[in-house]
Order: C-alpha cells, then sequence, then structure tokens
C-alpha cells in the first residue's frame, strides 16, 4: 500500500470564462475546499472575462493563484486557439502541476491537450454541458465531438455534474461509462436558509405587492436559456392570474430583444427585468418567488433549480438533460416537454392555484437538494477522486 505523499500535490483548474455561472461557481467552491484539505497547492487558468454576464475575477482572487490568459477564448479561432495553446503548455511546465483540471469545451481541449504534452501525471476534465446539442450546427456538432474523442483517450476521469450528462457522453462515443464519474455540482447550503422578516420589503423595493404571485428565473438572457418560450407561457398565465409577476434575474445580449418582446405582448405590467445580480444575493431573489420556471434548451445541471429547492420553492422545467437529475415529476416539481410553452404556462398556473400541492412540492425538493447538492459533499467526492487517482499513479 502506497503511503501519502509528505509534500502538498500541484492543481491546476483551467476554465475559459469567469462569468457569474453555475461552472465557475462550481469551481470556485471547489478550489476553495481543496485549500481547506491543506493537501493541496492550487491555481486557476483562464480567459478574459468580458461581456455582460459579470465576473467572479475578483472572487478568484482571495482564493488561489489565478492567471488570466487572453488568448483563451470561448470562440473557435485556429491562430489564437493555438496561441493558447502553447501559452498554456508553458504554463503548466513551468508550474510543475501534478494534477490538471480542466471545465468548459474551449479549455477542456485545449488544455487537456497542453498537459498531456508537458506530461502532467493526471488529467482530469468536468463536463459541465456538452458542447454538442440538437439545435446545433451538425457540422459544428460533429467538429465537437471529434474533439471531445481526441481529449477523452487522455484523460484520466471525467466527471459529469448529472447522470444524463454521462448518458449522452456515452451514447456519442466520447469514452466508455468507466470513464466518467457523476459529482453533482455542489452549492453552499448555508447561504440558503430563508429569511421572512424580509421578503416582504424585498418584494416591495423590486415593486411587487405583498401578495402578488411571483414566477422567476435566473438565467443569462441567451438564447440558450429559452427565455422566449417563458414569454409565451407568461402571456397565457397573465390572462389566468392578471396580477402575476415575472422576475427575470440575469443580462446578457438578448435584454434588449426581450424587453421589446415583452412590451409587445402588452405584458409591460407582469415582467421585472432585475438585471445582472451577485452571487450572494441569489437567495433573496429566489424566496420571493413562488414558482422557479426554467426554459433552458440544454444544460449540464441547472443550478437555479437547485438554489431553488434549497428555499423550498417549487421549480417547472423543460424535460432536459441534468433537470432530469434534480426535479422529479410530480413530487418536487414538473418536467414539461422541451419549446412546450401551453405546458409550461398550466403547470405555472397549477402550482399557483394550488398552494398545497406547491409547499408539498417545496418540502420535496428542499430535502432532495439538501441531500445531493451541498458544497461539502461535492468538494468531497473530489478530493477522493483526486486521492483515488494519486494512489495509483504514485504521485
Amino acid at each position: 500500500m502506497k503511503t501519502q505523499p509528505t509534500h502538498k500535490c500541484k492543481v491546476l483548474h483551467i476554465i475559459t470564462r469567469l462569468i457569474i455561472g453555475g461552472a465557475q461557481e462550481n469551481t470556485l467552491i471547489t478550489l476553495r475546499g481543496l485549500n481547506s484539505t491543506g493537501s493541496y497547492e492550487t491555481g486557476l487558468l483562464c480567459g478574459q472575462t468580458l461581456g455582460p454576464e459579470g465576473s467572479l475575477e475578483d472572487e478568484a482572487r482571495n482564493i488561489t493563484d489565478f492567471k488570466v490568459l487572453p488568448q483563451l477564448v470561448r470562440n473557435i479561432n485556429p491562430v489564437i486557439d493555438l496561441i493558447a495553446l502553447v501559452r498554456i503548455y508553458l504554463f503548466i511546465k513551468k508550474g510543475g502541476y501534478h494534477i490538471v483540471h480542466t471545465h468548459s469545451s474551449k479549455a477542456g481541449i485545449l488544455g487537456r491537450c497542453a498537459a498531456k504534452l508537458a506530461g502532467v501525471p493526471l488529467i482530469i476534465h468536468t463536463i459541465h454541458g456538452l458542447p454538442f446539442f440538437k439545435h446545433q450546427n451538425p457540422v459544428l456538432n460533429n467538429l465537437y465531438i471529434m474533439l471531445e474523442r481526441f481529449a477523452a483517450a487522455f484523460t484520466d476521469k471525467i466527471i459529469c455534474v448529472s447522470g444524463t450528462l454521462i448518458d449522452n457522453a456515452v451514447s456519442a462515443k466520447i469514452a466508455p461509462t468507466a470513464k466518467f464519474i457523476r459529482i453533482f455540482s455542489g452549492i453552499n447550503l448555508e447561504k440558503y436558509t430563508a429569511d421572512g422578516h424580509e421578503k416582504d420589503a424585498f418584494k416591495k423595493k423590486l415593486g411587487i405587492g405583498e401578495n402578488q404571485p411571483v414566477v422567476g428565473t435566473i438565467a443569462r438572457l441567451f438564447y440558450q436559456k429559452g427565455h422566449r418560450y417563458l414569454i409565451d407561457a407568461a402571456v397565457r398565465v397573465a390572462k389566468k392570474i392578471p396580477g402575476v409577476k415575472f422576475l427575470f434575474v440575469g443580462d446578457g445580449i438578448l435584454k434588449e430583444k426581450l424587453q421589446k418582446e415583452v412590451f409587445r405582448l402588452n405584458l409591460g405590467k407582469n415582467v421585472i427585468f432585475a438585471g445582472l445580480i451577485t452571487p450572494d444575493l441569489v437567495p433573496r431573489y429566489l424566496e420571493v418567488m413562488d414558482v422557479l420556471a426554467h426554459a433552458s434548451l440544454h444544460e449540464g445541471l441547472p443550478r437555479a433549480v437547485v438554489q431553488a429547492q434549497l428555499l423550498g420553492v417549487p421549480s417547472v422545467c423543460f424535460d432536459i438533460d441534468g433537470a432530469r437529475d434534480i426535479v422529479k415529476h410530480g413530487s418536487s416539481g414538473y418536467l414539461v416537454k422541451p419549446q412546450d410553452s401551453a405546458d409550461l404556462a398550466d403547470r405555472i398556473i397549477e402550482l399557483l392555484t394550488d398552494k398545497n400541492k406547491s409547499r408539498e412540492f417545496g418540502r420535496n425538493g428542499q430535502r432532495l437538494a439538501r441531500e445531493n447538492f451541498g458544497a461539502k459533499k461535492m468538494v468531497d467526492d473530489i478530493n477522493a477522486l483526486y486521492q483515488n487517482l494519486i494512489s495509483r499513479c504514485g504521485i
């Protein structure tokens, strides 16, 4: 039996962008947790965080050795990508890392290739969401599948944040089932404790009446997130429940387009665009919601749904990817056919009007979320994976 190393294991995480998002929060929680074990010396490499989605770079600087690589960009550009590959390789080589752990598609491909070239003993990748999906150009899908298969061949372990992601990746022949492990994306549970004293005051601040029902969503204003279907559903819900408020939390490139659509449909009195918020404010916004509606078209694991469940807020979601791992249909929420605004609206109306069912779903979801999605559980699972792999290769 191999003895535990006396030196700290050097671990580098690589992610494409540090916007305010689930994959990014997951990564920072992981790094903070790994640091707390005292067994690791960690680092984080990412591209520039630009755009309206906000940034977690300041938080990253307070957690770990943090470096921004401008050439690591989301869009495909062969010349810039080659430069990024070389820069990542040199950074890894200089750092002498024992483990390179990548996140997101671009960082996942370039980071794993650079780690392999640099002779890193252990290469791990987390899939927060697959880069190929139904509504994307087939040529691009095939390219992503080919690249993922290539990189998976020299990856020691692939973490998926939901079981459905493993099923989809295996179906696409990215790698055999044995190479994957499911580790749910973790959330700091202590931040999700309801405070009824502030709820009414916060609703008033948002311009919502004390007894007005609230349907909320927390997501970037981006095509993938399906806000157009939620707006179509809002028309139907508002006809049945005129005083309903739809609270859109998040920012993005579609903001102006969505606002115009809201006013075109005469929903100006029903829809509130709250804008971008910091992660620490998420519980306050969730607490004023009666139902969380999640209309994303593809997503590895919708953290907003888990966050809502932690506060006892039932959800109605499109039946896609990781939503199936979180929402138990008819018990903690509803899963509806993707892009079906009518069914989405009907289920929202049902939960807004049947308070007993809504409370029951909320309690069931809260129990499931607290059992499965805590940050400590995620970090413990990742640490256990690291230690198992370390013992095998004798770092």
